[in-house]
């Protein structure tokens, strides 16, 4: 008896250590390693990203994969994910990696998502389950396949489970007819783009589809007894192909839109409510209304027809000349009008660019007072007899002795041609005074009331704030109730206009510059390029700078007020300058103080919070973007909402995010949780030390 205990005893010590030696096993074979080696042959890959899914035996197991616009490259060696055995998640978007991906890797264990958007992924696409080497079938739930150079379509009948398949903008070529055979829970599929043409019925079975895009392909067949179900359809979309139809019920029509038929073939719907509506094919021809299977008129039709009065063939032909020409005339017109207006478009753009305006000698034919229009349809009154009469006053040049003429000159007569925008305080334009001194001249529409000594005082405070982090102001006039400011001329323009306008990394398909005559005109050589856009250290000494000049602002006892992109200006160094500081005094008609908590230096704090969420976001500064921005900090996904265009790499996605939370503590909802603007300078500076 004693002998069986101590059998059983030794049985149990040795199944425990044979448990024990498995689970060291696993351990010493993490999922943090396994994905470090799957992405050994990738530039770009960060193995720290997934370091800490390897701090204990515990949590060594990772179920998702997100690594989009990580700028990565390179092909992955999908074996290792192979034996991920709780991997979910797969998000490998917007980089350039290329290869195949193995029939096998489908029907990974527990793998329900994968995104491989925007990468340079080719050869077919099939489940290893379709080619019988497995019995499993794959649970993907989600498929985007989208924008990557796959070539051929094979079975899918292995993704059972599949919800959601975009396989858009690929050289698919002729889809199979069995294709999509087993796909019962399909309910969204984007095969546009895709160069296919085969024949539409292999999808007939697609029972559950709410969204179909089939578009920009060279497909045929039968509209719609060789399409799936449409009534449960919320969106379709079958044009470019070939399809043919011929119907007396035009409800498709109204449901989908016009534009979901456009260029499908031969399609006419007809009622007897409403005039047949044609499609075009290819051939632009449209189908003949006299087709023989087009439904005749009714009689009542037909009888109106008769009586009415037959048309000659003289008449015709004049009639169909007249139309021609009135068509002709028309898309001239037309023409003329959208060139003008891309010219006006891209003229406006590239103001800030132009080296020198254009300047016309100011003829005074009569006395004033003098009125100037903006863009806008707005405008403003020098309510002055003689524009000499109001003189210039010149806080960085005092020698020179410059009048409301010499702005009228420099400015074209405040033309459209000399307009750079129009904000909140009024019209801003470009000048070059004598000397070669260039300018920027604001108008100021709020402070028509203010009276002529306290504006002064005004002016005179704010030419006494000199910071390398501000705009200096160079001179202020006074004509009439008129109060114009003049300040150093920015070549870079705005921080708003180079993050979110032209030029950009992303291309503009209304971008018609290369035909129109701003490429004759000299270039500046200086202007920052798209390319800076990218580099996050040009966007961190940005954000430095401006805090610089913030904190000099509340340091002297006062504050901007109306901080936003739009008022830091950028030099041809790309060093930002702060304007339009001070003018909240003279729009309230009292002076502001640091003690001042509405619109004090909480409020400037906010504000550069949300300029800083901005700059590392490349998002406009909304009250939506800095919920969103907030909502992923908080939640530890700060990395998600950081601008795609930012070159990633080293630490410099764990210092962007860095800054983020600096951002979401500037925009505390409690005012007195807000740091000041000295702590926020210190704390940029800590980033990169070296920088300063």
């Amino acid at each position: 008896m004693s002998r069986r205990v101590e059998m059983k005893i030794a049985y149990g010590f040795v199944l425990v250590f044979s448990l024990f030696v498995f689970v060291e096993s696993r351990c010493n074979s993490t999922d943090q390693e396994l994905v470090s080696s799957a992405f050994r042959s990738v530039s770009g890959f960060n193995h720290s990203w997934f370091q800490h899914a390897a701090s204990n035996c515990s949590n060594h197991f990772i179920t998702k994969i997100r690594l989009p616009s990580k700028s990565l490259s390179g092909s992955i060696l999908w074996k290792y994910l192979k034996n991920m055995s709780r991997l979910q998640v797969i998000d490998l978007s917007n980089n350039s990696l290329q290869g195949q991906v193995p029939g096998w890797f489908w029907s990974t264990q527990s793998l329900v998502e994968v995104n491989l958007t925007k990468n340079r992924f080719g050869g077919s696409i099939w489940s290893q389950h379709s080619s019988g080497n497995s019995s499993s079938s794959s649970l993907i739930r989600s498929l985007n396949l989208s924008n990557n150079r796959f070539t051929k379509l094979g079975k899918l009948s292995g993704f059972t489970n599949l919800q959601m398949l975009d396989l858009s903008h690929n050289d698919l070529g002729s889809i199979l007819p069995d294709a999509f055979t087993d796909l019962t829970k399909l309910e969204f599929l984007n095969i546009s783009s895709c160069k296919i043409y085969g024949n539409v019925r292999a999808m007939s079975g697609l029972h559950s589809l709410k969204f179909l895009d089939v578009s920009n392909n060279s497909m045929n067949g039968t509209f719609p007894s060789d399409f799936p179900p449409l009534d449960d359809l919320k969106l379709l979309n079958v044009s470019m192909n070939n399809f043919t139809v011929h119907l007396g019920d035009d409800k498709y029509y109204h449901k989908f839109g016009k534009s979901a038929f456009t260029r499908a073939g031969n399609f006419v719907f007809n009622t007897s409510k409403t005039p047949a509506f044609s499609v075009k094919s290819h051939s632009n021809k449209t189908t003949p209304h006299n087709d023989r299977t087009t439904r005749k008129p009714t009689k009542p039709i037909y009888s109106r027809v008769r009586k009415t009065k037959p048309i000659t063939k003289t008449k015709a032909f004049v009639f169909s000349i007249s139309s021609a020409s009135v068509v002709f005339f028309v898309s001239i017109a037309i023409g003329l009008f959208f060139c003008v207006h891309r010219r006006r478009k891209i003229a406006n753009r590239n103001r800030w660019a132009i080296s020198k305006p254009i300047q016309y000698p100011f003829k005074m034919e009569k006395s004033g007072p003098f009125s100037f229009e903006t863009e806008s349809g707005t405008s403003w009154v020098a309510d002055i007899k003689e524009p000499t009469s109001a003189p210039v006053i010149m806080s960085s040049k005092p020698l020179m002795n410059l009048t409301f003429k010499d702005l009228i000159a420099a400015t074209s007569h405040f033309g459209k041609d000399s307009l750079l925008a129009e904000g909140k305080c009024g019209p801003l334009y470009r000048a070059v005074l004598p000397g070669d001194l260039h300018v920027a001249i604001k108008v100021l529409e709020n402070a028509r009331e203010i009276d002529y000594s306290e504006a002064v005082a005004v002016f005179e405070d704010m030419s006494r704030l000199k910071h390398p982090n501000l705009l200096p102001l160079c001179g202020y006039c006074i004509a009439g109730k008129e109060k114009l400011l003049l300040y150093e001329f920015m070549s870079n323009g705005d921080l708003h206009r180079w993050l979110h306008e032209l030029p950009t990394l992303e291309p503009n398909v209304e971008d018609w510059s290369t035909d129109t005559w701003e490429h004759q005109m000299p270039s500046a050589s200086h202007l920052s390029s798209p390319e800076e856009k990218t580099n996050w250290l040009t966007r961190h000494r940005i954000a430095i700078g401006v805090a610089r000049g913030l904190a000099y602002l509340h340091h002297a006892g006062s504050v901007h007020a109306h901080l936003v992109s739009s008022n830091i200006l950028l030099s041809d160094s790309l060093e930002p300058r702060v304007s339009d500081f001070g003018l909240r005094n003279i729009r309230r008609n009292k002076p502001l103080t640091g003690q001042t908590i509405d619109g004090g230096v909480e409020s400037d704090v906010y504000c550069f919070g949300v300029v800083l969420i901005e700059i590392l976001t490349g998002k406009q500064g909304s009250e939506e973007t800095v919920a969103w921005v907030r909502k992923s900090v908080r939640e530890g996904r700060g990395v998600d909402a950081l601008d795609s265009r930012l070159r990633l790499g080293g630490e410099s996605e764990s210092e962007m995010v860095e800054c983020l939370r600096i951002g979401f503590l500037c925009t505390a909802e409690n005012p007195w949780k807000r740091p000041s603007m000295q702590q926020v300078l210190g704390l940029l500076k800590d980033i990169h030390p070296e920088l300063n």
